[in-house]
């Protein structure tokens, strides 16, 4: 049988080994962090389309046992004013509603599915370079071990190794001028907002947060600022951190401040970062797919749904042909939507900007409510969502 390499623990690498070994593939994944982190990513939303990609690798009930239901967001401004409820899903239909879940509850629900598929996971397989024979591919990682396989399939996010190798002259990803902060709080007294997230367009600063059954507050920053590395911010004092968020949004209406005043537990940062076009996903028996090739901002909340409708057409793209022509057929299919959702999200980047005079953060805030007006019952997004990767029959593969 043929073997592939996923190089990537996250949500794309597992996604594409489960549905590849229903295919009879030989299959393992190559993680680079040495153990799970019960806290990386914090936590996501899981949109209609990608909830759908779950379902048919059987684990989306699993996944929604822990999952904040969110049919519905709430727009509000500086002043505490609703501008808006948006739908978090196909507009009229809540019960198809999206849902906010921990990032490692996600990466969890995946890696019991892959355990129990007896799919190999290498932690602490940091890929260093790729080595490509007229019958191979070899990933070489940096703890000097080697994997040989007749694919290699990159799953490696952002900062992707593999989209380098597969085309060295490729774009990097573009600092969106958004820090991504996030983190746990508990309020007293605040109340539970099921099947909603709530956003503030706050005075100097973007703002989200939920509140679950339980009372633990979701919450996350998108804080205008210049671009700091990833290690500057991995090492950024929380308590520094959260200062400067204070500062930034005392002025913010209930329960913003609270919320930011009552933080418990780990406080994650990162930078926002784009992918708006990388012209080629694969090259001779490498391929990629997810952030490596179509990075989006988390501000339309489809990232991680991206990643399985990739890992799902991939491996139907991989039924028959050539590995070349599956890799250019999964291609042509994948990166019009993908860029698609990534120019959509860099469009709400835009308006959670805070601009540097207050004369035109008056006048941002006086637009909002004109271009969220009827967003509860426009259907134009509906294609985000209804989205379906449409089941190929398998046939003979001419490898």
């Amino acid at each position: 049988m043929p073997r592939a390499l996923i190089i990537g623990g996250g949500v794309a690498g597992p996604a594409t080994a489960l549905f590849l070994q229903r295919d009879g593939w030989d299959v393992e994944v190559f993680e680079s962090r040495p153990e799970p982190d019960a806290f990386g990513g914090l936590f996501l939303n899981v949109a209609t389309n990608g909830l759908a990609v779950l379902e048919t690798l059987g684990v989306r009930e699993r996944l929604l046992s822990d999952a904040h239901h969110c049919p519905y967001m709430q727009m509000c401004g500086a002043k505490g004013q609703l501008l808006a409820t948006v739908p978090n899903g196909p507009a009229g239909e809540p019960e198809r509603g999206s849902a906010v879940v921990r990032r490692e509850w996600l990466n969890l629900v995946l890696r019991e599915a892959v355990d129990a598929a007896q799919v190999p996971n290498r932690w602490g397989a940091r890929l260093e370079r790729i080595e490509e024979s007229p019958t191979s591919v070899t990933a070489h990682f940096s703890d000097g071990t080697s994997a040989v396989g007749d694919v290699l399939i990159g799953c490696d996010g952002v900062g992707s190794v593999t989209r380098r190798w597969i085309d060295p002259q490729a774009p990097e990803p573009r600092y969106a001028g958004l820090l991504s902060v996030g983190g746990f709080a508990r309020v007293e007294g605040l109340e539970p907002t099921p099947d909603t997230q709530t956003m503030v367009f706050g005075e100097r600063g973007f703002f989200g947060y939920l509140v679950r059954e339980d009372s633990t507050v979701y919450w996350f920053a998108n804080p205008t600022h210049d671009e700091v590395d990833r290690e500057a911010l991995r090492t950024w004092p929380r308590d520094e951190l959260l200062a400067e968020l204070r500062e930034a949004h005392r002025n913010d209406p209930y329960p913003v401040p609270q919320i930011l005043d009552a933080v418990v537990g780990t406080v994650g940062a990162y930078g926002v970062y784009e992918l708006t076009h990388v012209a080629s996903w694969h090259r001779g028996r490498v391929v990629a797919l997810g952030d490596a090739v179509h990075a989006t901002s988390p501000s339309a909340g489809q990232g991680a749904s991206l990643a399985l409708e990739d890992a799902a057409t991939l491996a139907q793209c991989l039924r028959s042909g050539s590995f070349e022509e599956a890799f250019a057929r999964y291609q042509q299919r994948r990166q019009p939507r993908a860029e698609k959702v990534v120019a959509y999200a860099a469009s709400i980047n835009r308006n959670k900007r805070v601009p540097r005079s207050r004369l035109t953060r008056a006048l941002r805030d006086a637009m909002l409510p004109l271009f969220l007006r009827g967003a509860m019952t426009d259907t134009r997004n509906n294609d985000l969502y209804n989205y379906v990767v449409a089941d190929e029959p398998a046939r003979h593969s001419h490898r």
